[in-house]
């Protein structure tokens, strides 16, 4: 049997002899390196073993504080990484009161003026006032009573027109009032007016008179108020008209008639 030789061999990097077995007609170092593989396995089987142990009987570390601090950086980290990608919704998105509705405005309403048609017609003059008569009915309330003419055997030098008791009695034409008042027997209250054209009139039988010896008086105008003075039976208008001078009368009717007054005689 041959004794196994052992060849020392050194290696210069890492200081560590490797012992190489040589044995005639086998690989050198063979057994030795099963040997050491077979208890290399087992060992780390034990390890594993103990370490599972370990683990299963020990209570796990508690962190120290500065696997705290680091822990609590990260965090905020990650929240501030978040913060960036995620989008904040704006105040009102998240708003929950309703809009409040708008009540559309009423439709704005136009008036049409309408067009003003051109025209060549020249404005249409005012009419003129109408000139007033130069000669009225002195009482044109009062209803004939007597025309002129005989009557009981006596000249009736005038005509009686007759209404209720204060009726106005107006001059017939315009003129100036020469007498005024009991100026004649039998006549009562009298108003005598000279026309300025040989013309005069004369109202008798008054109640009162509205004119006095002098004045000027415009065809119409108030000058006294029926009555029953004088010679009278009842409240009427004795009116004569006188031409020339004063107790020269001519028939009224016809005279007023030939002016566009009727006195209904």
């Amino acid at each position: 049997m041959q004794e196994d030789s052992y060849t020392a061999n050194e290696n210069p990097t890492d200081g560590i002899d490797v012992v190489r077995h040589h044995r005639p007609g086998r690989f050198p170092g063979r057994g030795r390196y099963l040997v050491l593989g077979a208890v290399a396995l087992i060992g780390i089987g034990v390890a594993g073993v103990s370490v599972v142990t370990a683990g299963a009987d020990d209570d796990a570390p508690e962190p120290t504080a500065v696997a705290l601090d680091e822990q609590s950086r990260a965090e905020a980290t990650a929240r501030a990484d978040r913060a960036d990608r995620e989008p904040v919704p704006s105040p009102s998105a998240t708003a929950t009161t309703p809009p409040v509705p708008v009540s559309p405005a009423p439709p704005a309403t136009t008036k049409k003026t309408p067009a003003t048609r051109a025209t060549s017609t020249p404005a249409k003059p005012k009419p003129k006032p109408k000139p007033k008569a130069a000669w009225v009915n002195p009482m044109p309330a009062g209803d004939v009573t007597s025309c002129y003419g005989m009557r009981w055997g006596v000249l009736h030098a005038g005509i009686d027109l007759a209404a209720p008791a204060g009726t106005t009695v107006r001059a017939a034409a315009a003129g100036t009032v020469v007498n005024a008042g009991w100026d004649f027997t039998g006549y009562g209250i009298s108003v005598v007016i000279d026309h300025g054209n040989g013309y005069l009139t004369h109202y008798a039988h008054l109640s009162e008179t509205a004119a006095a010896v002098g004045d000027r008086v415009a065809a119409g105008e108030t000058i006294g108020y029926e009555g029953s003075t004088g010679d009278s039976t009842g409240p009427h208008l004795h009116f004569e008209v006188h031409q020339g001078q004063l107790w020269s009368q001519i028939e009224p009717a016809a005279f007023m008639r030939a002016r566009g007054v009727d006195l209904g005689c």
